[in-house]
């Protein structure tokens, strides 16, 4: 698929970290390495997620969709929310767009930009209807399916929030991919982070121990209605 490089200022060691910052303002010895992986475990089992946000991550992502890294913007936990319509739910055989006013005033490209708008809406028409095509691949008919590269700073709240909707079979293919891209090489970093990403970079099912979802893929049991 992609490629992911793990930049130099990525922690490498989060759970020690962590430990060491919750031991500050617990009073406890920061000097001693052991006790600050041993705390920082504890804050990471016990659900203490405020020292989540002291372990960087950063890193060169290359190779994906300029749709796929569209949707990993929108993922900013922490930060001021947004909500934006989908990529993977537009109808694509009859979309509206937008032409800009260079292209307007020049008669010739006004046809040609409208000939290729019509033609992509007939092509994803066809891969929807007559192919069967899921929409999010004809999706990638669109500028958005160009290749592009970012780089990347977040931080272990976000990426354990993100692994919970993103590592859903039901998620989108190639953000799914992109997902275990990043674990695999967060995971090759240390023994710390091989443990924080086999235990806890998991679906959200697999951390509620049932699928909330309404529709289910079925690898967990669905939780029974309330109401």
């Amino acid at each position: 698929m992609g490629k992911i490089i793990i930049l130099e200022e990525t922690t490498r060691n989060p759970l020690t970290l962590m430990g060491q910052r919750a031991g500050v303002c617990w009073g406890g010895n920061i000097q001693d390495r052991d006790k600050n992986y041993k705390r920082g475990l504890d804050c990471l089992e016990s659900g203490h997620g405020r020292v989540l946000e002291y372990v960087n991550v950063e890193m060169v992502m290359e190779g994906y969709s300029a749709r796929v890294i569209r949707e990993w913007y929108t993922h900013i936990g922490g930060a001021p929310t947004r909500l934006q319509a989908s990529t993977r739910y537009i109808n694509y055989s009859d979309f509206e767009y937008i032409m800009p006013d260079s292209v307007r005033k020049n008669k010739e490209a006004e046809q040609r930009y409208e000939k290729c708008i019509e033609e992509i809406k007939n092509c994803a028409q066809f891969l929807l209807e007559e192919c069967k095509i899921p929409r999010e691949d004809a999706a990638l008919l669109l500028p958005l399916g160009m290749k592009t590269k970012i780089v990347d700073k977040r931080n272990l709240r976000n990426i354990l929030d993100m692994c919970q909707q993103r590592l859903c079979n039901r998620a989108n293919w190639e953000y799914r991919g992109m997902m275990h891209d990043i674990l695999t090489e967060l995971r090759s970093l240390s023994d710390e982070w091989a443990y924080i990403v086999d235990n806890y970079c998991v679906p959200k099912c697999k951390k509620l121990g049932y699928c909330p979802e309404k529709n289910s893929c079925g690898l967990m049991a669905k939780r029974k209605s309330t109401f």
